[in-house]
């Protein structure tokens, strides 16, 4: 699937090798072998870059697939918190020497580059640079340091008539504890009179009055079923986005409430299972992280609820999935046979031409495992045992503007399971519908979707093929 965007006379390639960011202050090395992909015009979203739709928590160096293609964050996370300027709901933040890099070329040069740039918070002021490639690699200084003074944002305007390939990276030079606020990345193409990057003119999420943003893809683009936010104080409700996947974390049950996610074929590769089962040290401080051997001897799967083989485009995306955060004491039955039947099916359906968004939750104290009677918790006492297991498919040709394409015609595929170990195979059995395990839950499932069409596919019980 694809998100559409205007875009006049904008060709955006994506660079198929992948530079390596490190922590010091010199810049990456060159790679002549690194050749730029064509993409074809409007496949993929344009510029002005404003950072929203990625997520990255920690500053640790790592590669986030944004609105204009993958950018390295090195020392740099995405914000979202009060302190940080932005428009709209998220900026880059970048600390020490942090820098972020284009890890993708564009082909007709850039005449004029613009960023918005603003203090974190009530941080000292910071100076950073602009730094561009012409050969795929090595990067020069473009354009004079600029000093970060303000906690508003103000714009830094680069002047640079550049012709051909280029990719940009931004580096925090002042070091130090302050901290620095980057926004909304654009520039004019030189190849042609008039060429100019394209900008997203579609829908905006929840009603929102802000920038507009694409809502394609999101992995909560059906809606964030509990209203859960990033507020420590929610510590029942904790939201946590991952470029994977979204989740709904329950601080004293040490278990998510539910789990988001979208599944195309972009998403499907050929990646092995990593098993790197770990704690997730992007808890806030003070949380207990359950870890990989919290399940141990216990009678209960570390069980997936974004499954593995949903991610398996790169490494590091198949083991983002062995977060625990992502994990539920599942009864060993009921993971490796039913569930895993439901999500080689869900898969059929993607390579068969279809995008779907997925949303999996847990409710309930006691399942059945392998030792048999009844558990309510384990890892002395740290994690509750759910005792129902629940998933809701919303099934679409692949395409755009996908929440606009949901109609009463569109298979909704609700399963509700008891987490006990003498479950049967067939899922197909356990099937229910929308409305009864929002009715078991409290939460709105589909809530990004028009009332009118909520009422009428979420009291349905899907009766379609199961294999």
């Amino acid at each position: 699937m694809r998100k559409q965007f205007s875009v006049f006379y904008f060709l955006l390639l994506l660079g198929l090798g992948v530079t390596s960011c490190k922590e010091d202050k010199v810049a990456p090395s060159t790679n002549p072998t690194e050749t730029p992909q064509q993409i074809p015009l409007g496949t993929i979203v344009g510029f002005p870059e404003d950072f929203e739709a990625a997520t990255k928590y920690g500053y640790t160096v790592d590669t986030v697939i944004l609105g204009s293609g993958k950018w390295i964050l090195d020392d740099a996370l995405i914000g979202n918190s009060t302190d940080d300027r932005k428009n709209g709901y998220k900026s880059a933040r970048l600390r020490g020497t942090g820098k972020i890099t284009m890890n993708f070329a564009v082909p007709k040069g850039a005449a004029t580059v613009t960023v918005q740039h603003a203090r974190y918070g009530n941080d000292p002021e910071s100076e950073w640079e602009l730094w561009v490639s012409q050969n795929g690699g090595s990067f020069v200084k473009a354009g004079e340091t600029v000093k970060a003074t303000s906690n508003a944002l103000q714009t830094a305007t680069f002047t640079l008539n550049l012709a051909g390939t280029v990719k940009f990276e931004i580096r925090k030079i002042s070091g130090g504890t302050a901290r620095l606020n980057i926004d909304d990345f654009t520039f004019n193409g030189y190849g042609l009179a008039g060429d100019t990057t394209g900008t997203y003119t579609g829908p905006k999420p929840g009603g929102s009055t802000d920038t507009p943003l694409p809502t394609d893809n999101l992995h909560i683009g059906m809606g964030n079923p509990s209203n859960a936010t990033n507020s420590t104080a929610n510590f029942t409700n904790y939201l946590m986005q991952k470029n994977e996947y979204d989740l709904s974390y329950h601080r004293d049950r040490g278990i998510p409430n539910w789990v988001s996610w979208h599944l195309d074929r972009t998403w499907i590769g050929s990646v092995q299972r990593q098993d790197d089962f770990r704690a997730d040290n992007t808890l806030p401080a003070g949380w207990y992280q359950v870890n990989q051997s919290s399940y141990t001897s216990s009678g209960f799967d570390r069980g997936h609820n974004c499954p593995s083989a949903d991610r398996t485009s790169t490494t590091a995306v198949n083991s983002a999935t062995f977060l625990m955060t992502n994990m539920i004491p599942q009864a060993p039955n009921n993971n490796q046979k039913t569930w895993a039947d439901l999500e080689n099916y869900t898969r059929s359906l993607v390579y068969g031409g279809n995008e779907i968004y997925l949303i999996m939750g847990s409710y309930g104290e006691g399942g059945i495992g392998s030792k048999g009677g009844l558990t309510k918790t384990i890892n002395n006492g740290k994690v509750t045992v759910p005792s129902q297991v629940w998933k809701v498919l919303v099934i679409l040709p692949e395409g755009n503007g996908d929440a606009n394409r949901v109609d009463s015609n569109t298979r909704i595929i609700a399963v509700n399971t008891p987490n006990v170990n003498s479950i049967g195979q067939n899922w197909g059995a356990y099937r229910t519908s929308v409305d009864a395990i929002e009715a078991a839950t409290g939460y709105n499932l589909l809530s990004n979707l028009p009332a009118s069409v909520q009422s009428v596919i979420e009291a349905k019980i899907d009766n379609g093929p199961t294999n």
